[in-house]
């Protein structure tokens, strides 16, 4: 029900927005403003976007917890398409979004709010990986370097003509 009400109550905080401040400034400067927020946004989404994909790898090659910066990334996402979205209010979220302490507090307090569960793992999780432990023997063919594979060449199989 609170989604709902947010879908209908940011579209008419955005309209009210676009009437006052168009108002105030005049038409063109207004959209001028959403224009070059779009623009300035999507820069720096892709800059840090750029920074946190860098920071992930670095966590997976030091075999360390990546969970903080994959948040950070998924909020510079949704960063990115609040500031693609026309208006004054998400325009300012999306901005908020690209701080990095905001993002760091935000992820603090989602991971307050998410309570994880670590189950052990079962019986039937144990038998599933050794599913095929008792094949011994596989046919195959092995391919010179010459001869083309119908499985890695589409063109070998359709090349009927």
């Amino acid at each position: 029900m609170w989604l709902l009400l947010l879908f209908i109550l940011i579209p008419l905080l955005e309209i009210w927005l676009f009437i006052l401040l168009g108002g105030f400034i005049g038409v063109f400067p207004t959209l001028f403003i959403v224009l070059l927020t779009a623009i300035l946004g999507t820069v720096l989404v892709k800059t840090q976007g750029i920074n946190v994909l860098k920071e992930i790898q670095s966590k997976f090659n030091e075999l360390e917890n990546p969970t903080e910066p994959i948040a950070h990334g998924a909020m510079i996402l949704f960063a990115g398409a609040l500031l693609l979205t026309p208006g004054f209010f998400t325009d300012t979220v999306g901005f908020l979004l690209l701080l990095p302490r905001v993002r760091k507090a935000a992820f603090f307090w989602l991971r307050n709010k998410i309570n994880l569960v670590k189950y052990p793992p079962s019986e039937r999780s144990s038998s599933h990986k050794n599913k095929y432990s008792d094949i011994e023997v596989a046919d195959y063919k092995e391919v010179e370097p010459d001869e083309k594979s119908p499985w890695t060449n589409d063109s070998k199989m359709h090349n009927n003509d």
